[in-house]
């Protein structure tokens, strides 16, 4: 190894397969910025469910090994390569995809996935907006089309995504309805825009969505779990209604025909999918939320980098998720 190279502890995934494969080194190299790129001292890394699909090597997108898993990351600017104007060193900033990985002291990143974070937020916050917010956003306005005065049921709405969608979708004037699996993810799904809030683990939620959207049924809805939901999300559509899968975990048989006389649409996103200009569209629309305060990361379980593989096991498994997942660098 070349003298003088300076070295942080990041995790590192030699193989693909369970938690187990996510490794603790202390010996990586930090990484130097190159033209267009940025430096981050990483101080919080946001973990998403996304992050143990690729782990397992089965998701669409498989990394070179070895790799360090993460692209939100919030903290500090250390330093910046050729060509960078937006930042200096110093700078608070977030990030919704690096280049060398997120679950590390250090991360670099590409100077247009980098946006400033307001010292209102702190860091955890910073690093629970990128796939979040930014997934919410791509669902609402690209995929939905959401329109002031529709109503929006986010299937799943006490997570990440969930809370992020909620904000969003009320600062747009949508009538918005939630669902959460505890007494206190549904409290936090009022405090976070949703106008009415339900019970999904409640053996007749749906009809009690039925009852309080009337004959009029629901324009759009955001669906978390759509292994499990999706069928009786169908049923609970306005004409023209719209699913938009963000998450499912398995297969699940549907009634085509009850697409048919309402004729309502099902469709998946991938926030990856997203051009440069239209993460830019999303971060302006971010950006104002930040500055006029309606964006608030609400943040829920926190780990040390030593324990990423009981967060990566918990994401999947735990029951009852509220708020946004994260790694303290």
């Amino acid at each position: 190894m070349a003298t003088g190279q300076k070295l942080m502890r990041a995790i590192r995934v030699f193989e693909f397969g369970g938690p187990e494969v996510l490794k603790l080194q202390s010996d990586v190299v930090v990484p130097v910025p190159k033209d267009h790129q940025v430096l981050i001292k990483v101080h919080a890394c946001g973990v998403n469910p996304v992050e143990t699909y690729i782990r397992t090597g089965t998701y669409t997108r498989v990394p070179l090994l070895p790799y360090t898993p993460g692209t939100d990351v919030a903290g500090v600017v250390e330093s910046i390569g050729n060509n960078v104007s937006a930042f200096k060193k110093g700078d608070r900033v977030f990030t919704t995809s690096t280049i060398s990985g997120g679950y590390a002291e250090y991360a670099l990143a590409a100077e247009h996935t980098v946006y400033a974070l307001p010292e209102k937020l702190d860091f955890r916050q910073g690093a629970a907006i990128g796939i979040p917010y930014f997934t919410a956003c791509r669902a609402l306005f690209h995929s939905a089309r959401v329109k002031a005065g529709e109503s929006v049921l986010v299937h799943g709405a006490s997570g990440g995504v969930g809370l992020a969608t909620c904000q969003i979708a009320r600062a747009y004037g949508l009538k918005v309805l939630g669902t959460a699996g505890s007494e206190e993810g549904q409290k936090i799904v009022l405090q976070n825009g949703a106008h009415e809030v339900f019970d999904h683990k409640e053996a007749h939620y749906i009809d009690k969505i039925k009852k309080s959207t009337g004959e009029k049924g629901i324009d759009v809805i955001i669906e978390m779990l759509a292994n499990v939901n999706l069928s009786n999300d169908l049923k609970l559509l306005s004409y023209g209604g719209r699913v938009i899968v963000v998450g499912s975990r398995g297969t699940i048989e549907i009634n085509p025909r009850d697409t048919m006389a309402k004729e309502s649409t099902i469709t998946g996103i991938s926030l990856f999918s997203s051009t440069k200009e239209e993460f830019q569209q999303f971060a302006s629309a971010l950006q104002a939320g930040m500055e006029i305060g309606w964006l608030k990361p609400v943040i829920g379980s926190q780990y040390p980098l030593e324990k990423v593989a009981q967060a990566h096991e918990n994401i999947i498994h735990g029951s009852g998720t509220v708020g946004k997942m994260v790694l303290l660098i």
